[in-house]
């Protein structure tokens, strides 16, 4: 439980640690394509430390570096290719962004200190926990930009499905669906995550505090 705590929320990737902030900026547009990242980075990640775990006893430590390069760049070639063949249309859009997981740091940094000095299970659900954690960050910036930016959720899910659009128009800002430009923009993203940000360290702040509060308060009444 501790280890998908710190994934999710005391640890994560994308707010505590600040890592892999070009895709997560980039990319995260829509909540589909917050979610296909996430999902490319999730599986990345996990499988990255799986295989880099259960293959260290033969990787040289003064050649670790360039071996985990290798392990990240193969996992990732294969999601790519993936959703290349699965998704064509949305690996248009965001297929640019998907090699530069090879060089998150994000995910380097896992399995560096997780798989390479921890068994192949506990590497792996530290790499599934991470992994989601860097997700569910995109998945809320993408939401949130695209209801800003574009009054819409899902608007992009019959890129990734198939068939007709599913899309909510959400009622707000102008009569014809037009949002907040600013919001779709670079600098939009940076407003993004910084509001995330504020809600995390908040948040945060306000679970380290009742612990405190509520054990001075057992300490007065004894």
């Amino acid at each position: 439980m501790t280890r998908w705590h710190e994934g999710l929320w005391s640890s994560n990737p994308a707010l505590a640690q600040l890592l892999g902030l070009c895709p997560l900026l980039a990319v995260s547009t829509t909540l589909v394509s917050g979610a296909v990242l996430g999902a490319a980075t999730l599986l990345c990640m996990t499988f990255s430390c799986l295989a880099v775990a259960s293959v260290k006893r033969w990787i040289p430590n003064d050649a670790r570096l360039p071996a985990f390069v290798i392990v990240i760049a193969t996992m990732v070639t294969l999601v790519d290719l993936s959703l290349m063949t699965f998704a064509y249309a949305l690996h248009q859009t965001i297929g640019l962004f998907i090699p530069l997981i090879v060089t998150n740091c994000a995910v380097l940094a896992r399995v560096e200190t997780a798989a390479y000095r921890r068994p192949v299970l506990e590497a792996t659900r530290d790499g599934l926990a991470m992994g989601a954690g860097f997700a569910w960050v995109l998945i809320v910036l993408g939401g949130l930009r695209e209801m800003l930016g574009r009054a819409t959720l899902f608007s992009d899910w019959h890129v990734l499905a198939g068939g007709a659009p599913l899309t909510w128009q959400l009622p707000w800002f102008q009569a014809d669906g037009s949002g907040l430009l600013l919001a779709l923009l670079p600098p939009g993203a940076f407003f993004g995550l910084a509001l995330l940000l504020v809600i995390w360290r908040w948040l945060s702040w306000r679970g380290a505090a009742d612990p405190a509060a509520r054990s001075q308060t057992q300490a007065i009444e004894r």
